[in-house]
């Protein structure tokens, strides 16, 4: 499976450069919302991305390896590329993930729950929360 797509490494790349103009210009960094999600098929590692560094390799994101500390920082495409796993399986990307939220929440709820599975749970509860409080549109 490819990794990353090109529009995504486009974005995570300009969540990139535009952090670093924020830095630059003395401004908070923004908070951005998870572009991509990776996981491994057989265990509960998941990582998400929100920032491609300039060497197209390195990753920034919430790394959860499935020992119920999930942290903040970086870590290397090129590295998720390598992983072999049983029965010819490698890290895959969900081609269904929806950031939903700002990775400082993601960091947050997975750090109560324990992992990052858990907290995208809870967000998709909280998502159909809200939406049963809105009005239907069924006429």
């Amino acid at each position: 499976m490819i990794l990353l797509t090109l529009e995504i490494c486009t974005a995570l790349r300009a969540n990139d450069e535009a952090r670093r103009a924020a830095v630059m210009a003395g401004a908070d960094e923004p908070d951005f919302v998870p572009l991509v999600k990776f996981f491994n098929p057989v265990g509960a590692a998941t990582w998400l991305a929100t920032e491609l560094g300039e060497d197209g390799d390195t990753l920034f994101g919430l790394a959860d390896l499935g020992f119920g500390c999930p942290e903040l920082g970086s870590f290397s495409l090129s590295e998720l590329a390598s992983v072999r796993l049983p029965f010819g399986l490698g890290i895959e990307r969900d081609l269904a993930f929806t950031g939903r939220a700002p990775l400082s929440k993601w960091a947050i709820l997975a750090r109560r729950a324990g992992s990052i599975i858990a907290a995208e749970t809870l967000l998709r509860r909280m998502a159909n929360a809200a939406n049963d409080d809105l009005p239907s549109l069924d006429g």
